[in-house]
């Protein structure tokens, strides 16, 4: 068999030394040099074709990730530090116990739309990327445009500040100081700094220490539900008069828990998104999924179960603050509703300590999963050859870790760290989170269309179509709210409120105009086009190279790339 100019530097690297270390789905099947079927099969591999994203494929680092790692990976970002605040200012919201308490169960069945697109994504794409992959996949004309803006979102809007920020407020809380901006942002700053570096130079230690925060996040939250029954039933006299058990009957009947409730669809809709916030991030592994063992199976587990886990913690911790804290008493909280809970089981002195502590770990554990998975999708982006410096982002040495992934992540989640003054928590959230709709809105519909036009995909998991459809109406509502003029606003107050919208969409508009400029102006003007190669990195990574190639010449082979 004679082999063609792109296929023999694959097999020049698949012979040589280096090809131990490289992808194992490829490099561990090459049985003989001078078998033809090998020959082929290495250069399908190697095949930087989006229609190659149905193969799996194996990261140089192997497939490190278990079905608890898993597991963890998605429930560690899904419970982050809201649960400690989030549930009063729900009650707040719709007057009544029994309102939250659905929305809850609603909340996580809206999820599940979502989830199910990401599953079946994820099952017929078996790939590290997640949106990435699919709407390369789905979309791919207007050529590069998919890719372009996937890059914009992931390293302008990608990063992980938000929790850092959480973190050094609330450790300086349980040290009993009154935080300080530069305090806050120096906390910030180290613990950002220091998750980079074990997750570049230790990449299995890494892996350990999120697992563990992650169980011990499952577990505080046990321990809260189980510390307010003990209060409830067993110290009912200490605490207060009002614990017999007729009281703890009454509140469990229907009256009580519906007592003051709010039926208006603007407020529930309002609690409702605060809800899906806190069940957001159940398509964190769809991002690693070269690093799993087992990737098809694990990600139907894992994610579902991850799915049905946050929704019973979510339920049993909101009842065990309503158990613990009189319901007049969570309504003037707003976001207190947990430091209540400590104070009134431990005592004002404990309880002050105990609180700031559970939030520092939780944003902890949210900090190092998200800065796991957020690096393999920039890894992937660089792969596909949109990134400047291509080959250190690409590149998993030298600890065989994506250090240089890990580091572009960490540049722009430093800058939103340092530069800005006052609190920005609440619109850095907003700014990462609105352009994410059109993403899962694109999403949704290429799911259908999909369904459509390549029924011979292979599909180890299908979603119900009415969950997608489901899906986009709310992606819709969510990208248009804000520009629903708000009743008591002047139409400047307005414009304030709804300032990350404007933000968030002029940066995608900005990745829309360096593709054109990229892509179509500037190969116009200089009479080139843009063609792709595949280069094979000193640790086994493929990646594709852009060449400019004038029009009218030959197409080159990869080596002359």
């Amino acid at each position: 068999m004679s082999l063609t100019p792109d296929q023999q530097p694959l097999l020049e690297w698949a012979s040589s030394p280096t090809s131990s270390s490289g992808y194992s789905s490829i490099a561990k099947s090459v049985l003989s040099l001078n078998d033809e079927e090998t020959v082929e099969n290495i250069a399908v591999a190697f095949d930087r074709s989006v229609e190659n994203d149905v193969i799996p494929e194996t990261a140089v680092l192997g497939r490190t990730l278990g079905w608890s790692s898993a597991y963890i990976l998605i429930i560690s970002r899904v419970i982050g530090s809201g649960i400690f605040a989030t549930p009063g200012a729900i009650v707040r919201s719709v007057g009544s116990i029994g309102i939250t308490l659905i929305l809850w169960v609603v909340g996580a069945l809206v999820s599940w739309f979502g989830l199910a697109i990401s599953l079946e994504y994820g099952c017929m794409l078996p790939r590290s990327g997640g949106d990435k992959v699919y709407l390369e996949f789905t979309y791919r004309h207007p050529r590069f445009l998919a890719s372009v803006l996937i890059a914009v979102q992931s390293i302008f809007l990608g990063f992980t500040a938000s929790n850092c920020i959480v973190f050094g407020e609330y450790v300086l809380f349980a040290l009993d100081r009154e935080p300080s901006p530069w305090e806050q942002k120096v906390l910030a700053v180290g613990l950002l700094t220091s998750i980079i570096i074990i997750h570049s130079c230790f990449l299995k230690a890494g892996i350990f220490i999120q697992n563990v925060l992650g169980w011990v996040k499952i577990a505080l939250v046990i321990f809260m539900v189980l510390t307010s029954l003990f209060v409830v039933f067993l110290r009912s006299n200490e605490i207060s008069n009002d614990r017999s058990l007729s009281t703890i009957s009454r509140k469990l009947s229907v009256d009580y828990l519906f007592e003051g409730s709010v039926w208006n669809w603007g407020v529930t809709s309002t609690a409702l998104f605060k809800v899906f916030y806190s069940y957001a991030g159940l398509q964190n592994v769809n991002n690693v999924l070269n690093e799993v063992k087992n990737p098809v199976k694990t990600l139907k587990s894992a994610a579902s179960t991850a799915l049905l886990t946050a929704c019973i913690l979510y339920l049993l911790v909101n009842i065990a603050y309503f158990l613990v804290v009189p319901i007049e008493d969570i309504k003037n909280s707003g976001e207190l509703i947990a430091a209540l809970f400590f104070e009134r089981i431990f005592g004002t002195n404990i309880g002050r300590v105990l609180l700031p502590l559970c939030v520092a770990t939780s944003a902890v554990g949210n900090v190092m999963v998200v800065t796991f998975s957020h690096a393999r999708v920039i890894q992937e982006i660089a792969r596909q050859g949109v990134l400047p410096l291509p080959h250190f982002i690409s590149s998993s040495r030298p600890f065989n870790a994506p250090m240089g992934a890990l580091v572009t992540h960490y540049i722009p989640s430093l800058l939103v760290i340092t530069i800005p003054t006052g609190n920005i928590y609440s619109f850095i959230l907003d700014v990462e989170g609105f352009p994410g709709q059109f993403f899962a809105l694109a999403g949704a519909i290429g799911l259908i269309w999909l369904r459509f036009k390549r029924p011979d995909l292979h599909r180890p998991y299908k979603a119900f179509l009415p969950a997608v459809w489901a899906r986009i109406v709310l992606s819709l509502a969510l990208i248009t709210a804000p520009f629903v003029p708000r009743d008591g606003l002047n139409w400047r107050e307005h414009l304030g409120a709804v300032s990350y919208s404007f933000v968030g969409t002029s940066i995608m508009l900005a990745g829309v105009l360096y593709w054109y400029i990229w892509t179509i102006l500037l190969p116009r003007w200089k009479s080139y086009t843009l063609e792709e190669f595949v280069e094979i990195l000193d640790d086994g990574t493929s990646i594709t190279k852009l060449a400019k190639v004038p029009i009218g010449s030959e197409r080159v082979s990869t080596t002359e790339s």
